[in-house]
């Protein structure tokens, strides 16, 4: 038998207490209870509430060392940030997305931290790889777009907003920054801007430098197109295709716009082992502004100029005869080989090449009633002419182009035999005339190349201009080519595209900005634009200050990829004041040239970069801090301001 002891009641125990209290005291265990559970509810539903509403839709899908590739669920973009969110380097709108309100990525590569995979059922798929690179100075993402069919066109725009860009194709009316230029998207090759004005020019690279310290640059299997929306944006696109390729590029980033394109603009080949021929910067190139029809004629406007030239005691300088020019004054039946390898012996009037120097012009273009043609096409060598890519393999019929107003065909460069012929038969002219600079022109495309340059790489414009660029390495280092392309490590000089001659952006006004962008591309050696007037204390100055100094930068920079001229941002990228100078600019660190550019001034505002800086005015002999503004700053318009940096 189980003995029960007495329940003795705890001395706090509530045996005690009034039934009344009791009850009372149950009550409030349960409103406690229910108060901790809708406390509980409220934090739960303020947290849902933050991160929904008043958090930012977006979402981190790849993180490096110090910057990391953000999504925006609501607008459907990627940008590109520091990882303490304070400075956005680039926003990229993607316009082929369907709009289908808030998305959330789906990472298909999360076993691979440096990779990035989503897919948009039955339109895109992306990729995008954090690249290893020096992580320390840049870090680079590697972004690639492949449609899933071939309806679908892909484009990507860069925000303008807060950021100036730079790089890219020559354009008619040339910016500095690009962000004022409105361009069309159109197929991003080079073509002559005086046929087609609303295009891109005579040097382009797929390369694009930001001011927040981002660069840009596009693959090239990439068909690209380019379009420019004013101060909005700056759009990469590929029209639909069955071929479907990918829209592939690189986003590199860094703390500067110069650190950035120090460290990346390598991909760019523009660092030169071999330099061209320096001595060619000494002389100004001189042309004439009458055509003529006649050997006669052109003689005597040759001669006249000579004339005129030693009169002003303006020196040495070179005759820039055009193609026309030089078919006329050695015209084909003196040198075009009748075999291969074979000329005829010089015969007619020459101009005596001790009398004056020459710059004679070549093209790859052959009019169709031109001896050589025909001499050609009855040799059994039609190969040396590009056919339409869509023609029989057994047919001996070129592609007919329109050249300077007449019907001509185009070298192919894809045969070795041609390049050849057309090697021997230019160096051959070189040697008969004694004639040391010699220009390449025509590489460009016309409207027959664009429209079939996807079915050929030899009627690719971009691709024929390097290969047309090779053959001007093989002729020497005076070579002088007119448009450029992925060739700016080749020892030849760049001739500038004629500019209008007025105070426009298509004019003088776009000069500078013309020479910052050949330089910041790589294409440090150019040949301006041939002269009309020009002073004899100019061309002094030109010969014994600027060129030294060129020649001395040239040597260093040149061979690193670094711009020789340089925008006056190079030396204080972080000044907002230096983003937007188009009309001065520096050669090296040394020197900061700022030239009148409005029509009638005599005065005009200086910039002067670098607050650790001093600057010195050649003329004045001033010295004035760097990062100052001088306002109204007297320059004739016949004269050049020139400050050189002091030693500090």
């Amino acid at each position: 038998m189980v003995r029960r002891g007495r329940d003795i009641p705890s001395p706090g125990g509530d045996a005690s207490l009034e039934p009344g209290v009791k009850e009372m005291n149950e009550t409030w265990k349960g409103a406690i209870g229910c108060l901790g559970v809708a406390l509980l509810s409220l934090m739960t539903i303020g947290v849902l509430y933050w991160q929904v509403v008043e958090k930012a839709d977006t979402d981190w899908i790849l993180k490096g060392q110090f910057s990391g590739l953000v999504w925006d669920r609501k607008t459907m973009s990627l940008s590109v940030r520091s990882l303490n969110q304070d400075k956005i380097f680039t926003q990229i709108e993607h316009r082929h997305l369907p709009h289908t309100g808030v998305t959330l990525l789906k990472n298909h590569c999360w076993f691979n931290r440096s990779q990035f995979c989503s897919v948009w059922d039955g339109v895109t798929e992306l990729q995008v790889l954090l690249e290893p690179v020096n992580q320390s100075v840049a870090e680079c993402y590697r972004v690639e777009w492949t449609p899933r069919h071939c309806q679908v066109a892909l484009k990507d725009c860069f925000s303008m907003a807060n950021v100036s860009w730079f790089g890219g194709g020559s354009m008619h009316s040339q910016y500095w920054p690009i962000n004022n230029a409105d361009i069309d998207s159109q197929p991003f090759i080079i073509s002559d801007l005086q046929d087609i004005p609303t295009g891109y020019g005579s040097v382009l690279e797929r390369y694009f430098l930001g001011s927040t310290g981002v660069a840009v640059w596009v693959h090239q299997e990439v068909p690209l197109h380019v379009g420019i929306t004013s101060r909005k944006w700056l759009c990469l696109g590929i029209p639909p295709s069955t071929e479907m390729v990918p829209l592939s590029y690189t986003v590199c980033v860094g703390d500067s716009l110069t650190t950035v394109h120090q460290q990346v603009g390598s991909m760019i080949p523009a660092a030169q082992s071999a330099l061209p021929d320096t001595s060619i910067l000494h002389f100004p190139f001189w042309r004439l502004q009458k055509t003529a029809d006649v050997v006669q004629k052109l003689e005597h406007n040759l001669k006249l100029l000579a004339t005129k030239i030693k009169q002003h005691r303006l020196g040495d300088g070179v005759m820039d005869l055009s193609e026309q020019s030089t078919q006329l004054l050695f015209g084909e039946e003196h040198h075009l080989p009748d075999t291969l390898g074979k000329g005829h012996t010089p015969q007619g009037r020459y101009l005596d090449p001790h009398q004056l120097k020459y710059s004679l012009t070549l093209s790859p273009y052959t009019g169709i009633d031109s001896k050589q043609f025909w001499t050609v096409q009855q040799e059994g060598r039609e190969r040396f002419w590009l056919r339409h890519p869509s023609a029989a393999k057994s047919s001996s019929a070129p592609l007919l182009m329109n050249w300077r107003g007449s019907l001509a065909v185009k070298l192919n460069l894809s045969n070795e035999e041609a390049c050849d012929w057309f090697l021997a038969h230019a160096l051959r002219l070189q040697r008969r005339l004694e004639v040391k600079y010699l220009t390449l022109e025509g590489g460009e495309g016309s409207a027959n190349i664009d429209l079939l340059q996807q079915r050929s790489w030899q009627l690719a414009s971009d691709e024929y201009i390097s290969q047309f660029t090779l053959l001007a390495e093989k002729l020497g280092n005076t070579t002088i080519i007119s448009t450029a392309t992925r060739t700016a490590h080749f020892p030849v000089y760049v001739r500038m595209a004629p500019r209008q001659s007025d105070w426009t952006y298509a004019g003088l006004k776009g000069l500078i900005p013309t020479v910052l962008h050949y330089s910041l591309l790589g294409y440090n050696f150019f040949i301006p634009d041939t002269i009309v007037n020009m002073t004899r204390s100019y061309i002094h100055r030109h010969q014994t200050f600027v060129v030294p100094l060129i020649v001395r930068q040239s040597a260093v920079l040149a061979s690193l990829g670094h711009p020789v001229f340089r925008p006056v941002w190079w030396v204080s990228p972080d000044d907002p004041r230096t983003l937007t100078i188009d009309d001065a600019f520096l050669i090296g660190d040394e020197v900061l040239v700022a030239p009148v550019t409005e029509p009638g001034r005599v005065h005009r505002d200086i910039y002067l970069p670098g607050s650790s800086y001093q600057w010195k005015d050649v003329n004045t002999a001033q010295v004035f801090d760097g990062g100052t503004l001088l306002q109204d700053y007297p320059v004739a318009l016949t004269d050049v301001a020139v400050f050189v940096r002091q030693k500090s």
